[in-house]
């Protein structure tokens, strides 16, 4: 029995009290007020202990916190300096208002801050909308020094970042801040850029179109995937879910809603249009499935096994005829063409921030999704079929793989070196490649024998020792045997000898 009904009962067994029902009517409101707070879904994770465990530093900012959970670590603390300097400027470039106002604004959403990260946030509601506030001013202005926004300079103010960020030289302070501000934990929710937008230009359209070019640039800059032909489009689904997720919740339906048409404009709704719907016409209700149905999907939930995500690597397939071909598309496109024995993969774009960038995607899949671990799927597939060097160095040189790496060596120990998901999934599409691809490479003749030879000679080493020892016994039996008896008598000694003698 709740609070509420239990001081009810209470009034109704005695005299009644307006100004104390009045109260309770009030606090009950106010509480229900918070409760549609835990409707906001969850967009800022803590990365999973088993994922964490791998690669500490792939998840831990080393040069700049963004957010609370990171914020007060010594070693990103120096930083501070050049936050507070990039919301100077932009305090003086705000319109008719000051940049307390836009604080102030941001401490009237502190439950849907808050409802944005798993973990608790223990800042105050001031500290926690300054905090808010910096950041979101240090990402605007590394946008712009960084050229996120397709090279264009929205403000001329010089600034500290520019100097610490040689964009003409060495872009090494470039890349390890870029690779912070994609951490998993290292974030602030997306409508505090999108209210910083409104406040400094007063236009809400234009914040829209600032903030869709940004995470457009952004978005091109840190994807490892890349579109053959046409300008560079968006090809990593997760992201965009998060994007949209934290749109089209609905308490921000009310308060922040972004408009649709410029949604339509990102690329990668064109392109994901198909698969999108595809996914969604498979949600059904109960009622709509039978129990046919429903024993199907059961089965397609059900995890894949180990051996399922066994796959014969690069250089295996080459030498049994398969040839390698990038695709033009995303994850979804990928396939085996048994008939022409081509294998289509999409291509992959790595450089010093990939594998950071791909393991977080990883571990925000492994978090928010619900459904099939698409990128998780795909990362598992590429981690089978490269296993050495070589295996890179092919699909390098068919284009599949642009590297700009060091060497090889390096792809290779990317995607090898890359953490499993937290479970295991199945994702039909891929699956049915990898199906594919092992039932051709086993059904190969040359391939039959291998195994054969692996399974019953060089895998069976215990039998052979017994055959051997049994060899040895009768060999030895045979010894005795011509010792006690003559084998002349056995094996005449006309027969061994030569037919014709001098």
């Amino acid at each position: 029995m709740s609070f509420f009904q239990q001081n009810m009962l209470t009034n109704l067994s005695s005299n009644f009290d307006e100004q104390q029902w009045v109260k309770q009517i009030r606090q009950t409101l106010d509480e229900e007020l918070e409760e549609e707070t835990h409707e906001i879904p969850i967009t800022i994770f803590t990365v999973p202990k088993a994922i964490m465990l791998t690669s500490p530093d792939s998840y831990i900012p080393q040069q700049i916190s963004i957010g609370p959970y990171h914020h007060f670590r010594a070693g990103v603390y120096d930083m501070e300096r050049y936050k507070v300097a990039a919301t100077k400027r932009n305090q003086k470039e705000l319109q008719n208002v000051k940049f307390q106002d836009f604080v102030n604004h941001l401490i009237t959403f502190e439950l849907r801050v808050r409802a944005s990260y798993q973990r608790p946030v223990t800042l105050g509601p001031e500290a926690l909308a300054w905090m808010m506030a910096v950041d979101a001013c240090f990402l605007f202005e590394f946008f712009q020094v960084c050229g996120v926004k397709k090279g264009k300079v929205l403000t001329k103010t010089p600034s500290r970042l520019a100097n610490l960020i040689d964009l003409s030289g060495n872009k090494t302070a470039h890349n390890a801040i870029l690779r912070d501000i994609v951490l998993l934990e290292n974030q602030i929710p997306l409508f505090v850029m999108r209210m910083l937008l409104e406040f400094q230009f007063s236009s809400l359209d234009l914040a829209d179109e600032l903030l869709l070019d940004m995470l457009i640039g952004l978005s091109g800059e840190i994807s490892p995937f890349k579109i053959v032909g046409g300008p560079q489009k968006i090809a990593i689904k997760e992201p965009l879910e998060w994007i949209k997720t934290i749109i089209f919740s609905k308490p921000l339906k009310l308060i922040l809603q972004l408009p649709w048409t410029i949604l339509t404009k990102i690329p990668i709704i064109k392109m994901m249009k198909g698969p999108i719907e595809n996914m969604l016409s498979t949600f059904k209700t109960d009622k709509e499935k039978t129990d046919e149905d429903k024993s199907s999907s059961n089965s397609n939930n059900k995890p894949p096994l180990l051996e399922e995500i066994k796959i014969p690597s690069v250089t295996q397939l080459f030498e049994v005829g398969v040839k390698f071909l990038p695709t033009n598309e995303g994850i979804t496109s990928i396939n085996f063409d048994e008939k022409n024995l081509t294998f289509y993969i999409p291509i992959i774009e790595l450089d010093v921030n990939s594998k950071v960038v791909l393991r977080n995607l990883v571990a925000y899949e492994a978090c928010s999704a619900s459904g099939p671990l698409i990128l998780t799927r795909f990362v598992e597939l590429m981690n089978g079929i490269i296993d050495t060097d070589e295996d890179a160095k092919l699909l390098c040189q068919r284009g599949i793989v642009i590297n700009h790496l060091k060497s090889e060596k390096e792809v290779a120990d990317l995607w090898n070196g890359m953490s499993k998901s937290v479970r295991l999934t199945k994702v039909p599409c891929l699956d049915k490649v990898i199906g594919d691809v092992n039932k051709y490479y086993n059904g190969r003749w040359k391939v039959k024998v291998g195994n054969f030879m692996k399974k019953y000679v060089f895998g069976s080493w215990r039998i052979l020792t017994f055959l051997a020892a049994i060899m040895m016994l009768l060999l030895m039996c045979l010894q005795a045997f011509c010792q006690v008896y003559s084998c002349s008598r056995v094996f005449p000694i006309k027969a061994l000898e030569p037919m014709n003698q001098s």
